[in-house]
């Protein structure tokens, strides 16, 4: 799951849980004001009733319920009182003789209750008060029926849910937002990233969000590292190399001496040993030098490349007048610039210095990185072509067929996991050397 997604989701569950939490709230809030202002109106009818209350000549009390309204005169009108003198009931005109199970009361009790099972299965609010008037025990319950307000109530829980469905859903799309520009910046340090593998940056701009730009401090260090290390390891590698190349000529034309053909056993012996520390030391040397440029954030234009490498050669071999064509797309390749120019040099000055006039150069990727490079010259004679990347590993070497530089070529190959075919191009009649390279 995405870090934006994420967000999302907390945010959606924190917002679900307040949103429930307020509408509970608020639906308890509306009911407790709506039987609040019910209570106080029963309140004021037993107030009326109550001051109608008389006692006749025999003693009796008489209560007139004109002046409380004529609600409560309506059959089952949802408006309903009970009042209880001593152990005597009256009941409103509008249970129509139904009773109801009220609670008893003692003299100066109010209670406040819901009755479930009013007539017409009614939900009622009753309201119950008890007085002692006239030395008898007087109670006056009053009740009203719940229904229409629970409609109402209803009919709000609906509103308000629809309400606080959009509002939610404008803050989940709001926040979705507010979290895609708060985290474009990763985005555009994602982006500036690939630019820097492929060479077109060279390290991410420190313009972020304060959070994050530790991190983008440190990579563009770590960027820094890289490649002062690779430049390290180039320049000791070549160091080397120029610090070794006189002292091993030097230990070849001892082993050259006359003086030692007394002893043609030692001689042979010390010229295979020293030719042994040539091939492994160049080999190692390029071995070094290929783990170093594994990192490093230059990356490669063909089309751009190879035309600066074609008027290089062309201007080398100036006297050949060579034709030289090539197809290569003008993309960046996601490979080390400096082995990419190593192997396509070599070839093309392989095919440089045996082609008559012709030479083709196509380079194409998709998934993998595809190089051949093709020329109109005597060809390869050997039955195992394979064998020339045995042979020839500096180019100032002259050897019979296409053997220079083509062990740097397959090391190069090698180290990228790709492979190499060398053979005979039909279309020129010469050498043809073909180079895959998978991209990751």
């Amino acid at each position: 799951m995405s870090l934006r997604q994420q967000l999302i989701r907390s945010l959606a569950s924190i917002l679900c849980i307040v949103f429930v939490l307020h509408w509970l709230a608020a639906d308890l809030v509306i009911r407790t004001v709506a039987e609040k202002q019910m209570s106080t109106r029963l309140s004021h009818d037993g107030d009326s009733l109550l001051d109608t209350l008389i006692r006749d000549d025999k003693g009796q009390l008489r209560f007139n319920s004109f002046h409380i309204g004529s609600i409560y005169e309506q059959p089952f009108s949802g408006h309903y009182y009970v009042i209880q003198v001593d152990e005597a009931f009256f009941y409103s005109p509008s249970l129509q003789n139904h009773t109801l199970a009220i609670k008893p009361i003692s003299s100066g009790q109010t209670v406040l209750y819901h009755l479930t099972d009013g007539p017409k299965q009614q939900v009622l609010l009753v309201l119950g008060r008890g007085f002692t008037e006239f030395g008898h025990q007087v109670n006056i319950t009053f009740a009203e029926d719940l229904t229409d307000i629970d409609h109402e109530i209803t009919a709000f829980r609906l509103v308000y849910l629809g309400l606080t469905v959009i509002f939610l859903l404008c803050a989940i799309a709001l926040q979705n937002r507010n979290i895609r520009r708060s985290l474009k910046p990763l985005h555009d340090a994602e982006l500036q990233l690939s630019g820097i593998s492929n060479g077109q940056e060279q390290e991410i701009s420190l313009d972020v969000p304060s959070e994050i730009k530790p991190l983008v401090t440190e990579v563009n260090r770590l960027i820094a590292l890289v490649v002062r290390r690779l430049q390290q390891s180039r320049t000791a590698t070549g160091n080397l190399a120029h610090a070794l190349k006189n002292p091993l000529a030097m230990i070849v034309r001892i082993a050259e001496n006359p003086l030692l053909a007394a002893d043609p056993a030692l001689q042979k012996m010390l010229l295979a040993q020293t030719s042994a520390m040539q091939k492994s030391i160049g080999r190692e040397l390029k071995r070094a030098r290929i783990a170093g440029n594994q990192q490093s954030p230059q990356a490669f234009n063909p089309q751009h490349e190879i035309s600066l490498l074609v008027n290089l050669m062309q201007n080398i071999y100036a006297e050949k007048q060579l034709f030289i064509e090539f197809s290569a797309p003008d993309k960046y390749v996601h490979c080390d610039r400096e082995d990419l120019l190593e192997l396509i040099g070599n070839l093309l000055d392989n095919a440089c210095k045996w082609s008559r006039h012709h030479i083709s150069i196509d380079i194409s990727f998709s998934h993998a990185l595809y190089i051949t490079v093709a020329d109109d010259g005597p060809g390869c004679d050997t039955t195992d072509p394979l064998l020339l990347t045995e042979r020839g590993l500096r180019l100032d070497e002259t050897i019979h067929g296409h053997g220079l530089g083509l062990a740097i070529v397959r090391d190069i190959t090698e180290f990228y996991g790709g492979s190499l075919d060398i053979g005979r191009c039909l279309q020129l009649g010469g050498f043809m050397a073909k180079v895959r390279l998978p991209l990751s």
